[in-house]
């Protein structure tokens, strides 16, 4: 390891960062001050060519790479020595109907650059930094972006057994993919320094959303930063409520929202949108992208503003580009096989013919010496030139053949050296190469790869029903894009639980799970967790489906939706929305409506090829029009409106025109294609699968939801053991999910939930009934499943009965009356009160209930000479179709339920009844209807009007 003594001191303002090959034991970075004519830069020129050859030396890992720093602080250490302070800078930036702010030199002071951005209560700190030594080329900017929202923001803590973040959660994926999409075309070709941004929520009200301020940040963190780019990249979110369109709205407002529209782009040009909505129309669309550009553009002009008071030097030095005359070298080459190696139709024919011609090219121009497998030959070349011509410049030099009048040597001149070229810069012109050749062909000839036109669709095919135990599946193929989608339906166990940041459970009853194996573009690959892009192409194809579900009051099925991809090229997530829209179907789902996804592709600038400088817009692009063209435009919807969208730019942005355009085209594009999944055949079932499970959904009383649940949830497990069922799931309103698989089992729990929370009244007759356990005082009576009483040893006989076990036991079935409830619910049962007259003093020879009588008329009556009749009419107990026995209390005579026409004749029945009894005392069964039936019968399910009446009727 070097050391700097303190006597070894340079001048000037760069500084210099010591990088050993094993980072993580890396100590700390010398900043070493130097001459400012020693550096990279052109406008000083290496002159020490030791010093030079050491700093350019083996790719710069083990040696040293310049940094150019900004204007020294007075700031110092303990050391003595000067460090950089950026100075806290903050600004203020209208967005919708309020400012963000923007803060920047406050904290993350080491980072290349660092910002926090404030909506409301809502805080977003993001920081940028660079890799001092450049990684080795790719045709992929290595840049990884990580967001994070942390529980502590919103005063709360992680729900599991860990308290500490982890995993990244998905909707955290989905706004790194929001982070990364915009910024990375903006990044510059040949800058091959890592770049990592970071971001975390530090603060979050429940009020304003952080996913799009975290997207602004970040990109004003690249303007602020060292990365060479000289654009701004800002983003917003931009709702539709009712005919407003609001930027930026609160979670308050997008709960009645349309759209949920969120769009990245420059002051000039848009270069991401990602948005869902409920089949709206293409022109209302437009209008919230143009609200949302306007919004972007006003952000832009105020950090550009920003980035000329505190942003750091651009590093466009690192930019180091293949030579230009490579490009014709390779073009000389392979341009006329390429053009025949384009044509083939067939992906893996066509893969395997381009990597064969890539491997022929780099052979020939090694062969003739024009390549070189040295791995320090590509940072070093443009190093070692400057050198030479420092030392032409120098020097002089003494031609063959001729001495000098000096006393010095005579040295032949070395011929300079013939360009070598690395191996890794064939490769990227070579790709380079064959994507303008691709481009070409297709503005120039108006031909595809696989002879389609530029809004031509490949063919169709659909089938349903390929699963026989699956509950519904679709296989769905487009060209060589293959989806298989699974359709599973549970109860609410199955949903999927989201932990966030508001302490509010939220469970989603839909959610779509989108798998790539490498198998489906013939390669070897890992196997594991799920990647970003996946999680990514899940959701959008998730989020296209979900606007024609039914609402959970009529389908109360959770509802998981597997797509597999078999077979990929181009469109993979889209295949995803049809396979996904006939699974459903198949399933039984019954959704609004069909629903196609098609993905657009353009070739920006045709005037390049041949064309009139129009751009192109491609329907329904393969992989290979993906990787060559502009745009990845991705629209999901039907011939009404649209229910998905999203798009990546590869180049500057694109304008809304060409946005407008593309948008009409794949309208007419998803009309084809659902007409093409009309004709699939088999077609859907359209009905729920007999291995599906059944799901009945029951309301009642919400105060009696704990008689289902019972101590600890005891009750519930009970009825879901006796009765067979999966399960039974209970709200606070009353609402009762019983998941069964089969019929019998449901009607057995539902029976048994009827009878726990059905409403019982005084006088009601239960017949048939078991008896469940005797006690020195009585026996418990189940009249009900589930539901049991107190019939006490008084009421278990009309005449005196010693125990209970001198007439009855365990099992015995009787019949019973209820003749009170107590305050706490209990039950009292009355089997004496059901039991045939055995004299006409014995008040208990029917099933009775009391009545009031008005003493003045009885006693009016018995003084005209009808106490006769009177009397004969107590024994007898007939009054209006009911029978009454004699008076056991004033101004109560007991009744009997049975009528007899003969004592009808005698008096008028409504002299003896004024008003009915109190609800403590036993009241008449005026009706057959009052009669229950025994648990020997099974329950119907709870009627409309009266949510807690138990309603007679067979399984």
């Amino acid at each position: 390891m070097l050391a700097c003594p303190s006597t070894n001191t340079f001048h000037g303002g760069a500084t210099l960062h010591h990088h050993h090959q094993h980072r993580r034991s890396q100590p700390p970075c010398l900043f070493l001050p130097f001459r400012p004519h020693f550096g990279f830069a052109k406008e000083g020129k290496c002159r020490s060519r030791s010093l030079s050859l050491l700093f350019s030396g083996n790719n710069n890992r083990n040696g040293f790479a310049v940094r150019a720093s900004t204007e020294p602080s007075d700031d110092k250490n303990s050391d003595g020595a000067t460090h950089i302070a950026p100075q806290p800078y903050s600004v203020k930036i209208p967005v919708g109907d309020r400012h963000i702010l923007v803060e920047t030199g406050h904290i993350g002071r080491q980072a290349s650059a660092s910002v926090t951005v404030t909506d409301g209560e809502t805080i977003v700190y993001t920081s940028i930094c660079l890799d001092d030594a450049a990684s080795e080329p790719s045709d992929f900017f290595p840049l990884s972006v990580n967001y994070q929202e942390r529980f502590s923001a919103a005063g709360r803590t992680s729900g599991g057994f860990f308290k500490r973040e982890g995993k990244a959660k998905d909707h955290e994926v989905l706004t790194c993919r929001l982070i990364d999409r915009p910024l990375r075309p903006t990044m510059p070709k040949g800058f091959y320094h890592e770049t990592q941004i970071l971001s975390w929520v530090l603060s979050y009200d429940g009020l304003h959303s952080p996913d799009s301020l975290a997207v602004t940040a970040a990109g004003i963190a690249v303007a602020l930063s060292e990365v060479p780019v000289s654009e701004v990249v800002a983003g917003v979110r931009v709702g539709l409520v009712g005919d407003k369109y609001i930027v930026n709205p609160t979670t308050e407002e997008m709960e009645t929202s349309e759209l949920d529209l969120v769009l990245a782009g420059t002051d000039s040009a848009i270069l991401m949108i990602e948005g869902y909505s409920n089949l709206l129309p293409e022109e209302k669309l437009l209008k919230a992208v143009e609200v949302g550009q306007d919004a972007v553009r006003a952000i832009c002009k105020e950090v550009e503003a920003l980035v000329k008071k505190c942003g750091k030097p651009k590093m466009f030095d690192a930019i180091k580009l293949p030579p230009p005359e490579l490009y014709k070298y390779v073009e000389e080459i392979a341009g006329d096989e390429l053009l025949k190696v384009l044509q083939i139709r067939n992906k893996i024919p066509r893969r395997k013919a381009i990597s064969a011609l890539e491997d022929k090219v780099l052979k020939i121009l090694t062969e003739n010496g024009f390549v070189s497998n040295d791995p320090t030959l590509r940072s070093n070349a443009e190093t070692i030139a400057e050198i030479l011509e420092e030392e032409d410049e120098d020097e002089e030099v003494i031609v063959d053949g001729e001495v000098d009048e000096g006393d010095v040597h005579i040295k032949p001149t070395s011929p300079r050296p013939t360009r070598l070229f690395a191996e890794v810069d064939v490769k990227l012109v070579f790709k380079e190469v064959s994507s303008k050749f691709l481009r070409k062909r297709i503005v120039e000839g108006g031909r595809r790869s696989d002879g389609r036109t530029p809004n031509g669709i490949r063919p169709i095919n659909a089938r349903c029903g390929l699963l026989p135990r699956a509950h519904g599946s679709a296989l769905f193929t487009r060209g060589e894009t293959q989806s298989v989608a699974v359709v599973t339906l549970g109860d609410k166990q199955m949903a999927q639980r989201i932990d966030n940041l508001i302490d509010v459970e939220e469970y989603k009853r839909f959610y779509l799970q989108y798998s790539f194996p490498p198998s489906s573009v013939g390669e070897v690959g890992r196997i594991g967790a799920p990647s970003r892009r996946e999680i990514g192409h899940g959701m959008l194809a998730e989020r296209s489906l979900e606007p024609i579900l039914p609402p959970e009051d009529d389908f109360p099925y959770t509802i998981r939706v597997e797509s597999t991809i078999t077979e990929s090229n181009g469109s993979s997530s889209m295949a995803s929305v049809c396979g996904g829209c006939l699974a459903l179907q198949d399933a039984g789902v019954p959704i609004k409506c069909s629903i196609a996804g098609i993905a657009m592709g353009l070739v920006l600038d045709t005037k390049e090829f041949g064309g009139d400088g129009t751009p192109l817009i491609l329907s329904d692009i393969t992989g290979s029009e993906d990787a060559s063209g502009d745009m990845d435009f991705k629209v999901a919807g039907n011939e009404d409106g649209i229910t998905a969208f999203q798009m990546d730019i590869k180049v500057g942005g694109i304008t809304l025109p060409i946005m407008r355009e593309a948008l009409l085209q794949a309208r007419e594009g998803r009309k084809h294609i659902l007409g093409e999944m009309m004709k699939c055949s088999p077609p859907p079932a359209k009905s729920l699968s007999k291995h599906a499970p059944l799901i009945h959904i029951m309301k009642v009383q919400p105060e009696r939801i704990n008689l289902i649940i019972g101590s600890g949830g005891k009750k519930v497990r009970s009825i879901i053991e006796e009765s067979g069922v999966e399960a039974i799931d209970t709200e606070d309103d009353g609402t009762v999910k019983i998941t069964a698989k089969d019929l019998s089992c449901l009607e057995r729990s539902k029976a048994m939930i009827s009878s726990l929370t059905m409403v019982p009244t005084i006088g009601d007759i239960y017949r048939n009934c078991e008896i469940k356990s005797i006690v020195p005082y009585g026996a418990f009576v189940e009249i009900a499943p589930g539901r049991e009483g107190l019939c006490h040893v008084s009421e278990l006989s009309s005449g005196w009965l010693a125990k209970p076990e001198d007439a009855f036991q365990v099992g015995d079935r009787i019949d019973v009356k209820l003749i009170e409830i107590n305050d706490k619910g209990h039950l009292r049962l009355s089997h004496r009160a059901m039991l045939p007259a055995t004299e006409s003093e014995n008040s208990n020879s029917q099933p009775t209930s009391e009545l009031p009588i008005d003493t003045a008329e009885l006693q009016k009556s018995t003084d005209k000479g009808s106490s006769k009749k009177v009397n004969s009419l107590a024994k007898d107990g007939l009054a209006e179709g009911k029978s009454k026995q004699p008076r056991d209390k004033i101004g109560k005579v007991r009744v009997s339920s049975k009528r007899s026409a003969e004592d009808d004749s005698v008096i008028p029945s409504k002299k003896f009844i004024r008003k009915l009894v109190s609800p403590s005392e036993d009241k008449p069964s005026t009706n057959k209807d009052d009669v229950k039936r025994s648990n020997n019968e099974a329950f119907g399910s709870v009627s409309g009007k009266d949510e807690n009446s138990l309603v007679s009727g067979e399984a």
